[in-house]
């Protein structure tokens, strides 16, 4: 029997968007999974449209809370939630392909993995195609998650069997990269699934879409999460500024 995959989705805001996440979901080759949503307070339909997908299939699963607290807050609540042996990342914007979960569990029991990825496509805030794919290194080190991040929210899943249920903490920025650095400091490397599996989708109003923003949550977690002094985090951060401008872009690819 395939073992359950626990999809971790915490949603704000997202009735443009969540039908078609909810739908990519349910039409996985793979059928083994639950999808835990944290709704952070919605004030538009969030919850109307997750709870009638959620009136017909038990899989889906709807947790409200009562005040706004946060997207890594809602995205705890879902972990503490999940019984899956898998754990698996999508926000309530994002899309998986069809053969996503089935693709990535057996490139993990095929290359006896606890953690893998994927390569992901670029959509805009329509859903049209940016024509961008975003790789990876196919041998992924600790080194260089250490100074970008290479794993996309979207396609990353790990075995909670082998790891456990890894939080971070919620009022931390740059929840995603903290989590891989957590987990990469453990087993040193990880391979990701060498093809496209999901569809990033890049919204206006995204914290990724501003550049001030980013240098910002990103010195953090040089600063806040690794507990480097104020001078050492400035020259860690030139050093990941090279990775942003001269290695990362090597890694997407025009479709």
């Amino acid at each position: 029997m395939s073992e359950l995959v626990s999809i971790i989705t915490p949603t704000y805001n997202a009735e443009k968007f969540i039908t078609e996440t909810l739908k990519s979901v349910k039409n996985q080759t793979y059928q083994n999974w639950e999808m835990i949503l944290v709704d952070d307070a919605s004030t538009d339909e969030t919850v109307k449209i997750i709870s009638d997908f959620a009136e017909k299939d038990s899989r889906i699963k709807l947790f409200k809370l009562e005040k706004n607290s946060g997207n890594g807050f809602a995205r705890n609540i879902a972990l503490e939630k999940a019984v899956g042996k898998y754990i698996a990342y999508l926000d309530a914007d994002d899309l998986w392909f069809p053969n996503k979960l089935e693709k990535q569990v057996e490139f993990l029991k095929t290359n006896n993995l606890p953690f893998t990825f994927s390569f992901y496509d670029c959509i805009d805030e329509e859903g049209n195609s940016l024509k961008r794919r975003v790789e990876a290194p196919l041998n992924l080190s600790y080194d260089e998650l250490f100074f970008c991040n290479y794993v996309g929210n979207l396609t990353a899943i790990y075995d909670a069997d082998y790891f456990c249920k890894i939080v971070i903490e919620a009022t931390q920025k740059r929840q995603d990269w903290r989590l891989w650095l957590t987990i990469l400091k453990q087993i040193q490397v990880t391979k990701p699934v060498p093809e496209s599996l999901a569809f990033y989708r890049i919204r206006k109003d995204s914290i990724s879409s501003s550049k001030f923003k980013l240098i910002k949550h990103n010195f953090g977690v040089y600063r806040e999460f690794h507990g480097f002094n104020f001078v050492f985090s400035v020259l860690l951060m030139v050093r990941f500024l090279f990775s942003q401008l001269f290695i990362k872009p090597r890694y997407i690819k025009k479709i």
